[in-house]
């Protein structure tokens, strides 16, 4: 039994939330997610959805009863290996299912629910109505459930395929390849496969105006990148990929998907994010921003974190990736000095050592791993040596491949390939909230 379960739970009953010490209420028990085929119909002008979400799953116990999350608009019919089931919506985003026959342990199921309503504008957390009057999904750690029922936990990774239909005047971007682009009177239907493992948060519909940038890298992965009518500005930066994607695999090993690109959106996010093989882009992108997001495709995409208090994982990697691999091994700066100026800086300002890197706190998720996070993985670099830090990194995300892990086992698998103890280094720069003492705050050639 799980340590966090109930021992008066009904064991034919899939538990509502898988305890995320952040957020205790995503995910669901009971069953295994294979496949996503979602449907949608978006009318820009009414801001009307309808969807149809088929899903493939595998029960784990008996289930009489199971739920979803979902927070997208009104349900109208769920059914279970087409027979049709209760259900009710409950809590902020649960959706509680009851087929007519209970579900046995270890076998497939689909589930389908048809939903149809206002789609609703979250604002940079979900589904999010751009000026231009078109819409695209972007939110961490939750986006998913305003535009299709899923388990919503970075646990239960799936493929995913998606079919859209728009006005005909309109594009459609998302995951993975696009495979049919097609006109059907005055509508335009479009589909996308991601065959790839994905986590919900990781995947979006962007739905625009686009214009297009198509490249392709030397190995034949196809590039395609989406640009809003008011993003234009960012194409130079992303004709970079194909460099900024062989730089990342010198660090990290082949990249992990059959496609790349990137969708430059045309709205005042504050965020960019790393939706699985073609970022969300905000209009202010720049270089460091792309070069960040693909980092992430290795670091939080192909492998992904197990509980939201790994964050450090996503965020410390992807920002050392941006804010010093690149600029020392691209551009030729000196990120010693780089990394110096910053602790003399911030050594003796107490708000910026007060958020712990490993396990940050509820509310704390997006804060100390992008500024501290580059900061100690340098460190790390220079305690253990350059051959040890980028040959455990890379072996640890090949062990990990496609699946989720955490903090403790990114230390416990470090300290086996180092020479030397790394407790209270660990300690130091992952647990507390203080500047580490001068031996792990300069090691090595740090010290002059």
């Amino acid at each position: 039994m799980p340590a966090n379960a109930d021992p008066f739970a009904d064991p034919f009953v899939g538990a509502p939330g898988l305890g995320d010490p952040y957020y205790p209420m995503d995910g669901n028990g009971g069953y295994d997610v294979g496949h996503y085929d979602v449907s949608i119909d978006y009318d820009p002008p009414s801001r009307w959805l309808t969807g149809t979400t088929r899903i493939e799953a595998t029960a784990g116990q008996t289930l009489r009863t199971f739920n979803l999350d979902f927070a997208g608009p009104q349900v109208q019919m769920v059914s279970v290996n087409h027979l049709p089931a209760a259900f009710i919506r409950n809590g902020e985003h649960e959706l509680t299912v009851v087929p007519l026959l209970p579900l046995l342990p270890g076998l497939p199921f689909t589930i389908t629910v048809d939903y149809a309503g206002p789609a609703m504008d979250s604002e940079g957390a979900g589904w999010t109505i751009s000026p231009s009057g078109g819409a695209f999904v972007a939110g961490e750690p939750h986006s998913a459930t305003t535009w299709y029922p899923l388990n919503d936990t970075p646990q239960d990774k799936a493929t995913f395929a998606l079919h859209a239909a728009v006005p005909a005047e309109w594009e459609v971007m998302s995951n993975g390849v696009r495979t049919d682009d097609v006109l059907h009177g005055d509508k335009r239907i479009v589909s996308w496969a991601m065959t790839e493992p994905v986590a919900g948060y990781l995947t979006t519909v962007a739905i625009d105006r686009f214009s297009y940038l198509e490249q392709r890298r030397a190995d034949g992965t196809p590039l395609l990148s989406a640009f809003a009518p008011n993003a234009e500005g960012n194409r130079e930066t992303e004709q970079r990929l194909p460099e900024i994607l062989d730089f990342a695999e010198t660090l990290y090993g082949p990249y992990p998907f059959e496609a790349a690109g990137g969708i430059y959106v045309d709205a005042d996010l504050e965020f960019s994010l790393e939706t699985q093989t073609r970022p969300i882009y905000a209009p202010w992108t720049d270089l460091q921003t792309v070069v960040h997001e693909i980092a992430h495709q290795w670091w939080g995409d192909w492998v992904s974190v197990r509980h939201w208090s790994d964050i450090c994982l996503n965020e410390c990697f992807a920002s050392y990736t941006a804010d010093y691999l690149w600029p020392e091994r691209m551009e030729d700066k000196n990120v010693d000095d780089q990394y110096r100026r910053t602790i003399q800086k911030y050594r003796d300002d107490p708000k910026f050592w007060n958020i712990p890197l490993e396990n940050p706190g509820v509310g704390q998720v997006f804060t100390s791993v992008y500024y501290r996070g580059p900061l100690f993985l340098h460190a790390l670099r220079k305690q253990i040596g350059d051959e040890v830090f980028f040959g455990a990194v890379r072996d640890f995300l090949a062990a990990h491949a496609f699946g989720n892990t955490s903090m403790p086992e990114l230390r416990e698998f470090i300290q086996s390939r180092a020479r030397t103890d790394l407790t209270g280094f660990f300690d130091a720069w992952l647990n507390r909230t203080a500047p580490p003492p001068e031996e792990y705050l300069f090691p090595e050639s740090l010290r002059s």
